[in-house]
């Protein structure tokens, strides 16, 4: 088809850049701070919170300061947090008892930000075996050191009802382990937690990038994780994962990284109608504030182009640990 009609170009698609507002008026992707979802860390041994090195601007938070972050969360107007504990490394052992403690730190922390913002925010909690294990797995092992999944499938049980006891709104099983889902589902409706939803981690790969997240829990893990988290180089895997979470009654689902992974979450946007969510994970956040502290990137454009492709393959919310100060901007209208 002719795109001249009489002149040369006829057809002009810049005329839709000339100006900034021209440019917003006909913006296929927005992003929104409610989309937004703030992934935070509270300790239990320490009286101040302590900066990540590996995470620059990332907090291991006290109770105190966490209480602070939630409510500096509520009014951004973001949609939700994700906790994640971090016990006393005394605490921990093989079968990750904290995590089942009705007094460890995540079940504390979780009524501490439900007493501070009530339902002003989506509180959400890392239904996971690995920050509470002194092997750092997110399973139980057996006597050959490999994942016992069913028998990690009966602590993350116990871990959904002490959570949901606590007060979350939303747990997040995050261990890969067959079956997790609909054991959760079964454990929460036994202990009449029939309102608290699961967003599964439905496609959570093995990934390079997750490196940060191991200083921000504390992770005294011995090896990988390659045998229950999925092999980066499989997509109709995922398709898989997906189908089985859904059968199971996962109520939103997931995918983990978010950048590398954009065309795992554009098949999954496109093949289901229950919210889907994308974590840009540690790496993803490390490798843009380390670029730009040296000056080979625009900090700023970075984050906001990163997060708007993600945005723009199908995730309808976002992980990101730049939640907080995406949704002021956005709030300044910037």
């Amino acid at each position: 088809m002719s795109t001249t009609y009489g002149s040369f170009p006829g057809a002009r698609p810049r005329r839709l850049r000339v100006n900034p507002t021209m440019r917003r008026m006909v913006a296929e992707t927005r992003l929104h701070p409610a989309e937004l979802i703030l992934p935070a860390f509270v300790r239990e041994d320490v009286t101040e919170p302590v900066p990540l090195q590996t995470m620059p601007g990332v907090l291991q938070h006290t109770r105190d300061s966490l209480r602070k972050a939630a409510a500096d969360a509520v009014a951004a107007g973001i949609g939700g947090i994700m906790l994640f504990g971090v016990p006393e490394e005394s605490k921990k052992d093989a079968v990750g008892t904290p995590g089942t403690d009705p007094d460890g730190i995540l079940q504390v922390a979780i009524r501490d930000v439900r007493a501070e913002v009530g339902d002003d925010l989506v509180i959400m909690s890392d239904l996971c075996l690995d920050e509470h294990t002194d092997h750092g797995h997110c399973g139980v092992l057996d006597t050959e050191g490999r994942i016992d999944n069913d028998a990690t499938l009966e602590r993350y049980a116990e871990m959904a009802r002490v959570q949901a006891d606590a007060g979350v709104h939303t747990v997040g099983p995050s261990g890969m382990m067959d079956g997790q889902v609909g054991v959760v589902r079964e454990a929460l409706d036994g202990a009449g937690h029939q309102d608290v939803s699961i967003l599964a981690y439905t496609a959570k790969y093995a990934s390079a990038f997750y490196g940060p997240f191991r200083e921000a829990v504390g992770s005294s893990l011995k090896g990988d994780r390659k045998t229950y988290q999925q092999d980066p180089a499989n997509a109709r895997e995922a398709m898989r994962e997906l189908e089985l979470d859904l059968a199971e009654g996962a109520d939103m689902v997931m995918v983990k990284p978010a950048l590398p992974y954009l065309d795992i979450l554009r098949q999954i946007a496109d093949a289901v109608d229950v919210p889907v969510a994308a974590y840009q994970i540690s790496g993803e956040y490390a490798m843009v504030e380390a670029a730009a502290a040296n000056g080979w990137i625009d900090r700023d454009r970075a984050i906001m182009e990163t997060l708007t492709s993600v945005r723009r393959a199908g995730a309808g919310m976002i992980l990101t640990y730049w939640a907080v100060e995406v949704a002021q901007r956005l709030n300044r209208g910037e």
